[in-house]
């Protein structure tokens, strides 16, 4: 909790610190808004307003610290102290140096530019129309089968031309031998069993050697992969399919969002004038 609530008050000693750079003389004599706020503290007449503590919360609730007066009254605390040692800072004229403004406006346009991406958002919902037309996009696009398999991992070539030659005698023993012989702790004690799978997510030299495989039969020579050399049993094989609409949902939600936003982002990149120019070489040491 203390990590999640240090996190929290930094983000509001950040925007301490651009209300200060915005305003210093204000900031070192009086915080009063336009309009009127509840000020839950004042530091040497400068309002810590509720509004501030409310928005540190809010940002707590998103990362799971709940909205308690204990929580409450340590926010307001550091608070106290921010704007204590910000006033000080202010004082000195901290708030001049180069480093110190140059930070500030680093800060200053990331919360704007957070502010743009979150009135997009808000502006622009993503509709079921939307993720239904994505969901079909991408059901349309699935191709390929999955497979159901089973293995059997040694570690030389021979090995798995003994196992090869005993499956040959009796297939229905690729279970037994798996238990037995297979490096394979993650199914070893399975017999083998890997579930459903597609090629994807296995190494080249496996995947091409399951998907050549009829239904009930296993490998005639030894697999070798960077782990070893298998011998590989398919069991069963099918189209594979998309998850249901409902399921993918929220994931689809968020997928549309993110290309809606890039979309926008990319148009304002187009329209604006852009000059670079190369960065000097770092000082040298």
């Amino acid at each position: 909790m203390r990590s999640i609530k240090s996190r929290v008050l930094l983000a509001s000693a950040a925007s301490l610190l651009v209300v200060s750079a915005c305003n210093p003389d204000q900031t070192a004599k009086s915080a009063a808004p336009a309009v009127k706020e509840t000020a839950v503290a004042t530091v040497n007449g400068i309002a810590i307003n509720k509004s501030r503590v409310d928005m540190i919360v809010k940002q707590g609730a998103s990362a799971g610290q709940a909205d308690t007066p204990e929580a409450r009254k340590s926010i307001i605390e550091q608070l106290t102290m921010q704007t204590l040692v910000a006033e000080a800072a202010v004082k000195k004229g901290l708030d001049k140096l180069p480093e110190v403004t140059e930070q500030i406006d680093v800060i200053r346009q990331s919360v704007l530019a957070n502010a743009y991406v979150q009135d997009f958002l808000k502006s622009n919902p993503v509709t079921d129309e939307m993720l239904k037309a994505e969901y079909d996009r991408i059901k349309a696009s699935i191709t390929g089968s999955e497979y159901k398999a089973r293995h059997i991992l040694v570690e030389t070539d021979a090995e798995a031309r003994e196992i090869i030659a005993k499956l040959r005698k009796d297939a229905g023993s690729f279970a037994k031998l798996a238990m037995e012989k297979s490096r394979d702790a993650g199914s070893k004690a399975a017999g083998g069993e890997l579930g459903w799978f597609d090629v994807s997510r296995m190494v080249p030299e496996f995947s091409s050697a399951v998907s050549k495989l009829e239904k009930g039969t296993f490998t005639q020579e030894p697999v070798k992969t960077q782990y070893g050399y298998h011998v590989i049993l398919l069991e069963d094989s099918r189209p594979i399919e998309a998850p249901p609409f409902e399921e993918v949902k929220p994931d689809l939600a968020q997928q549309v969002q993110q290309q809606n936003l890039k979309k926008q982002l990319d148009d304002l990149k187009a329209k604006a004038k852009i000059e670079t120019v190369e960065a000097p070489a770092a000082a040298a040491k």
